[in-house]
């Protein structure tokens, strides 16, 4: 019978979640934080974290809170960073877990044993033998950066070192992507830069927090779930009704339908374009010394270059043999590595509603199964999952081939699946 604990890496959301759920029942483990203390991106305060002080949740308290852990009704629809790491800080009160870890604790490496254990290196060069790895250390510490020809004199950052509008006073700021965080921090920009625009290669669906008084998600959820072709057209004359010919703002037309890549969830960026705020701009051709050319033929003088283009998905502990970056094809969804049967990895996703109700299925799910095997018990339902092929989690959408949808889920059809496994393991 294996004796060694499970190692567990990661005490942000994932993390406690994980621990929770092993603590629950009775899976030794031992978890490190290499930052201080618990809550993980949340904490703005830790090196590296993507936080800024504009940051709210982009799907509201009413859905998005661990499944016997609602947010509290005192919260805002959309609670804030700092409410957001009050949560989490919470939630590892309520169930005990800062216990189980150690901080100020990093890895250097891991790798499999011929026996289906792990051998952990630690920074300080340590190694540890352990029964298994759950690496739920997140998906939004490692910076992508886009490169352009040419050479920029200005300054030039990542979003995640972009924490408070007063950086942008009285500068020319150019902010490059227009995902959820790159509109954010170009609404901030809008207000406080002297000049303000946003490069996008392509168009996107904005879609409005609230929709008829209800946060978008709740609007959502009591609505009738239609299949998505019937939903496609529905949704989209939603948003003409709502927004209007966002190109007449300068925007550009989106090259897909709704859904097909991961929505936009703000409308202030419509305010900030209506009002001359905010100026967008398309791709970046080049950069030229304190100037910036793009591809219709622009040229804008920038002071401030922020790149708001994603971060790379991966745990950059392990070798690219056994999981490389941005690429989940290894992964049983998105979790349980099909060749290193005590390998899980969490919140390795992105999903088209709250993250945590996801995340705390996908804990909960693993922490049963370890405990499963541990026990000899027979998880045949679950083993004929894992050994199949992949299930599809799209609900009929045909999701854009780009590498922010690489490890996308949509997220009723991926719950529904965690819950019939979970049931199956429960009632085994």
């Amino acid at each position: 019978m294996e004796t060694r604990p499970y190692c567990l890496i990661g005490a942000g959301p994932a993390g406690l979640s994980a621990a929770r759920w092993l603590k629950a029942l009775d899976v030794p483990f031992e978890g490190f934080e290499r930052n201080p203390g618990v809550g993980g991106i949340w904490n703005i305060g830790f090196p590296g974290s993507p936080m800024y002080e504009s940051a709210h949740f982009i799907s509201s308290k009413t859905l998005s809170g661990f499944r016997d852990f609602p947010m509290p009704d005192s919260y805002p629809d959309y609670p804030s960073h700092r409410q957001i790491l009050g949560y989490i800080e919470s939630y590892a009160d309520r169930f005990g877990l800062r216990a189980h870890f150690q901080f100020g604790i990093s890895i250097d490496a891991a790798r499999p044993t011929a026996d289906g254990g792990w051998i952990v290196r630690f920074a300080d060069g340590v190694e540890k033998s352990y029964a298994g790895l759950i690496a739920a250390g997140g998906c939004e510490w490692r910076p992508f950066v886009a490169t352009f020809p040419g050479s920029f004199d200005g300054e030039l950052i990542h979003s995640r070192e972009y924490k408070d509008p007063r950086q942008f006073e009285g500068r020319r700021v150019l902010v490059v992507g227009a995902g959820n965080s790159g509109c954010d921090i170009a609404c901030d920009a809008s207000r406080s830069a002297a000049r303000a625009f946003l490069s996008m290669r392509r168009g996107y669906h904005f879609i409005p927090k609230y929709i008829f008084g209800q946060p978008a998600d709740v609007f959502d959820e009591r609505g009738p779930h239609l299949p998505y072709f019937i939903e496609r057209p529905i949704l989209q004359g939603l948003l003409r009704l709502l927004n209007g010919d966002v190109t007449r703002l300068g925007l550009p037309r989106p090259d897909h339908s709704i859904l097909e890549s991961h929505p936009v969830m703000n409308t202030q960026i419509l305010h900030a374009l209506g009002h001359g705020d905010l100026e967008v701009r398309p791709d970046i051709k080049e950069f030229r010394g304190g100037a910036v050319a793009f591809v219709d033929g622009r040229v804008d003088e920038v002071d401030l270059i922020v790149l708001a283009t994603g971060y790379v998905r991966g745990v950059p502990f392990l070798s690219p043999g056994t999981l490389a970056d941005d690429d989940v094809g290894d992964l049983f969804l998105n979790v349980f590595h099909r060749r290193e049967k005590n390998l899980f990895v969490l919140g390795h996703f992105t999903t088209d509603g709250g993250a945590y109700p996801v995340v705390d299925r996908q804990a909960e799910l693993v922490a049963r199964v370890v405990a499963a095997r541990g026990r000899g018990g027979a998880i045949s339902h679950f083993d004929a999952a894992l050994s199949g092929p992949a299930p599809n989690f799209t609900g009929g959408i045909r999701y854009q081939n780009v590498r922010r949808m690489a490890n996308y889920v949509k997220g009723r059809p991926y719950r529904r699946y965690v819950d019939r496994l979970l049931a199956s393991l429960q009632n085994g």
